[in-house]
């Protein structure tokens, strides 16, 4: 039971993280770099305390007494996942998006998934899942062959979009539904890929680096709750507070940057555009991009292990990502073969989190 509602919470928070560019969609006369900042300082900058204080009213207490160094590794982690988001349009604009989303999501997922406990593996006394769990038990080979079939999914999907792009002249546009101009360069685009894809799974790394803060709030919650057995569902929201400081400082940061070389700081105060509904969209957007962690850390609360809730997430987002572009009509004008192609693609995916599901529940 408590895997099926891991499973559950981990695809509401990858249907928020995969829908919540479609408010963006709506907001007219603004730069992408001026919706994204207003967005995002919601995202990472109000939401996060606010959700950490209804869900953990002591949790700046909580971070006053970490230590220095969980505070500058969890902080650190958060700039670097911020810089594999940047990145991420370089891989798209040197492989293309289909082939630049497929490495980059596949490297993210794996690397986010086994690096932690690769690196808990010297540490064993600190009660982290190794990987050597993931070799050695049923549930764990069963998890690790969710990844692999996750990861053909991703590949499958690829080779979806590739033919999308030959077959639709102009259709290639990136995560935040902006045109791409591609210029494809394999060595390039593959080194910028892997950059990307090791820097977008340090979310994944800050979380773990947080965990002594997840840790505490669990431990307080227990001792008010002495009659309950499990973990408590919003430890993590406490540890996001310090990862995102450190996506805002990335993002906030490469946003000015564009803001002046654009000339585009007008926008936010540009009457001839709807400033209302441009700040609600934008509102909208990074609530509900926040809301895909908020749901990870209770699905990871429930699962009690980090790599299969990385997994699933990432499953999920490129999931319900996928989903949406069928919905909306991404695919349309495309091959039968192609969209047969995208099609088997998904159903991989969804085996995929079947199959890690599956692995849990043995555990």
């Amino acid at each position: 039971m408590q895997a099926f509602l891991g499973v559950v919470f981990h695809f509401i928070g990858g249907f928020a993280s995969g829908s919540f560019y479609i408010p963006y969609k709506k907001v007219k006369g603004w730069a992408w770099e001026s919706y994204w900042i207003v967005g995002g300082i919601f995202s990472w900058l109000i939401v996060p305390p606010l959700a950490a204080f209804l869900t953990i009213p002591n949790f700046w207490e909580i971070i006053n007494g970490a230590t220095e160094s969980t505070l500058k590794l969890t902080y650190l982690f958060g700039v670097l996942w911020g810089i594999g988001g940047l990145t991420y349009g370089l891989g798209v604009r040197y492989l293309g998006v289909s082939l630049g989303s497929s490495i980059i999501l596949g490297l993210c997922m794996v690397l986010g998934s086994i690096l932690p406990s690769i690196y808990f593996s010297f540490f064993p006394e600190a009660g982290k899942d190794t990987f050597e769990m993931f070799i050695y038990t049923a549930w764990g080979r069963t998890v690790m062959l969710g990844l692999l079939v996750c990861v053909l999914g991703i590949v499958i999907c690829g080779k979806a979009g590739m033919r999308k792009e030959i077959e639709i002249e102009g259709a290639a546009t990136d995560p935040h539904g902006a045109t791409v101009k591609t210029e494809y360069k394999f060595g390039l685009g593959l080194l910028v890929g892997i950059v990307s894809g090791v820097l977008s799974a340090c979310f994944n790394f800050g979380i773990e680096a947080g965990k002594p803060m997840a840790d505490t709030a669990n431990h307080w919650w227990k001792l008010a709750n002495p009659a309950e057995t499990g973990n408590f569902l919003f430890q993590n929201n406490v540890t996001y507070v310090v990862v995102l400081w450190g996506g805002l400082t990335t993002n906030f940061i490469w946003c000015m940057i564009l803001n002046t070389r654009n000339k585009t700081f007008g926008d936010y105060t540009n009457s001839k555009t709807p400033l209302v509904k441009n700040y609600l969209f934008s509102t909208l957007a990074g609530t509900t991009w926040f809301l895909q962690f908020f749901f990870y850390g209770m699905g990871e609360s429930k699962m009690g292990n980090g790599a299969s809730s990385w997994i699933l997430h990432m499953a999920f987002i490129i999931l319900i990502a996928n989903v949406w572009g069928l919905l909306l009509k991404e695919w349309k004008g495309v091959s039968k073969k192609t969209l047969t192609t995208v099609i088997i693609g998904i159903v991989t995916i969804i085996a995929s989190v079947l199959i890690v599901g599956y692995g849990n529940s043995l555990r």
